[in-house]
């Protein structure tokens, strides 16, 4: 039986295998040169202070090679499950070569388990090992992205680590059992991508948020937390603010929201969104003859001293190998009670 299964996807695994040579090849050509200009980068900035703009060119410099692997971790499992998953029952039950099977001395039971089993367990090893390579081929880019594109990011966590594995081993058991409920291929493949699609979306939205309480802080207000400062150019009319998705101090956080609050603690101005600030700008700090350039530190200095603070809920970098397990753990549940299903089924309910 194993013999069997080996036969019938060994293409498949042989072309997986070919693909994930060449890529784990390009990354180990490619990431000392990136270590090391990294590295480079850091012990320059460091002594003028301008790392910022390190970071910028470096992550600019890298940013094509950057999305295009985190996607190629990201579609890998729901290739497996379209691909070896969603096919693996249906094309038997379409040929009815599995009664010629179950009616040898192999029983239903064991014809499943050798198949998810064998090709499950090659589908989850793939999806792990393309995760921890493109892992640690970006650290450098992960430590210099930007805020939407931290770690702790939903487009970037979920290509990074050991998530992808539960995605693999849960892709493929959700595509046999769609496959074993349609009974056609075809169907079975559209439905699987579209039924693994919305986990995935409703997985970062709905669920990672709260696998550990967030963390609500209150924060001045400064450069860090500040996307844009506006002020009139003849001054007399209110100051304008939009703030960004970071936390000072916090780096590489993942930011749910970023709102502004007045000094009665009322929020005016979202993650985005231009919020006005009631400060004078004919006189003092925020005058525009005395607010552009360094001026600017004194101006915010004076909407901190009157009390405009950034109120964000994060869940901090530090939680990112905790999310990590607790995801992936998740994802194992799910793939067990499929598993059961698929068996529950086959012995109860196909034929």
């Amino acid at each position: 039986m194993i013999w069997l299964t080996w036969r019938q996807f060994r293409g498949s695994v042989a072309m997986t295998a070919a693909l994930l040579v060449m890529l784990t090849a390009a990354l180990a050509l490619t990431g000392p040169g990136l270590a090391s200009g990294y590295s480079a980068g850091i012990a320059d900035c460091t002594q003028d202070n301008t790392c910022d703009q390190f970071f910028d060119r470096f992550f600019e410099a890298y940013q094509l090679p950057f999305l295009a692997v985190s996607l190629v971790v990201l579609l890998l499992p729901a290739l497996v499950g379209i691909f070896w998953g969603a096919p693996m029952i249906t094309r038997e039950l379409e040929a009815g070569t599995h009664l010629l099977v179950w009616n040898q001395s192999i029983t239903r039971g064991r014809w499943l388990a050798v198949k998810l089993g064998l090709t499950g367990l090659v589908a989850m090893t793939a999806a792990c090992l393309c995760g921890l390579a493109v892992t640690l081929w970006s650290g450098p880019l992960d430590k210099s992205a930007p805020d939407s594109l931290a770690l702790m990011a939903p487009l970037v966590f979920g290509a990074r680590g050991i998530a992808p594995m539960g995605y693999g081993a849960f892709a493929f058991v959700l595509g046999v059992t769609v496959g074993m409920l349609v009974r056609r291929t075809l169907p079975a493949m559209a439905l699987t991508l579209a039924v693994f699609a919305a986990i995935q979306l409703a997985m970062p939205l709905l669920v990672r948020p709260h696998l550990m309480p967030p963390v609500t802080t209150t924060s001045e207000l400064g450069r860090a937390n500040v996307e844009n400062f506006g002020i009139p150019p003849n001054g007399g009319g209110p100051a304008h603010m939009v703030l960004k998705s970071a936390v000072p101090g916090q780096a590489g956080a993942w930011v749910m929201s970023s709102d502004l609050v007045d000094p009665s603690g009322r929020t005016i101005g979202g993650d985005g969104d231009e919020a006005t600030i009631q400060i004078s700008t004919t006189s003092g700090p925020c005058a525009p003859s005395r607010a552009g350039g360094q001026g600017m530190d004194a101006c915010m200095a004076e909407i901190n001293r009157l009390g405009y603070r950034q109120q964000a809920t994060y869940q901090p970098l530090d939680r990112f190998w905790p999310f990590q397990w607790i995801e992936t753990g998740i994802y194992a549940l799910l793939t067990l009670g499929l598993t059961w299903f698929c068996f529950w089924w086959i012995r109860r309910r196909l034929s």
